[in-house]
């Protein structure tokens, strides 16, 4: 695709001067930090009624689809360190998301199960990413939507 063309500086008005990045604009990474920034400012205002972050809102679907799970099982799939998973966990089950219980087959091991207000939550959640997700997924056909998935897991996988 070819870049749009660059005009003089002086010409552009001051709102357009943020269109005018010369060679940045061949760069992979400054564009992949931009579409988080706006994907990511999205989902705060979708989510702001119910005061969750993405990674506690991946956590308690997680702990839905996997009843029992322990809290290392979710940092794994998470691909998150202890320390930010415990954090995560402490603070949902503060706010009576989750609760912990003892493992039946492991006794060092917690297990993890959403509450009936987290899975009420989680409901609420699930709607507001759909709402998400339609916002992300008017941009492309679906098509489009299944390459940049694919594209996009080659950088994290």
């Amino acid at each position: 695709m070819p870049r749009p063309k660059v005009l003089e500086r002086a010409a552009l008005p001051a709102q357009e001067d943020a269109h005018d990045i010369d060679d940045i604009h061949d760069i992979v990474g400054f564009h992949l930090r931009l579409a988080h920034s706006a994907v990511y400012r999205h989902f705060t205002e979708t989510f702001a009624f119910l005061d969750l972050t993405q990674k506690q809102v991946s956590v308690l679907w997680l702990i839905d689809d996997h009843p029992d799970i322990a809290q290392a099982g979710v940092a794994r799939r998470m691909r998150m360190d202890r320390a930010t998973t415990m954090a995560i966990v402490n603070r949902l089950e503060a706010r009576d998301l989750l609760e912990r219980g003892k493992s039946a087959t492991d006794g060092r091991k917690q297990t993890l199960n959403l509450t009936e207000v987290g899975r009420a939550m989680l409901a609420k959640a699930k709607e507001a990413i759909g709402a998400h997700e339609a916002w992300l997924k008017a941009r492309y056909t679906e098509r489009e939507v299944s390459i940049l998935i694919e594209l996009l897991t080659r950088l994290h996988e």
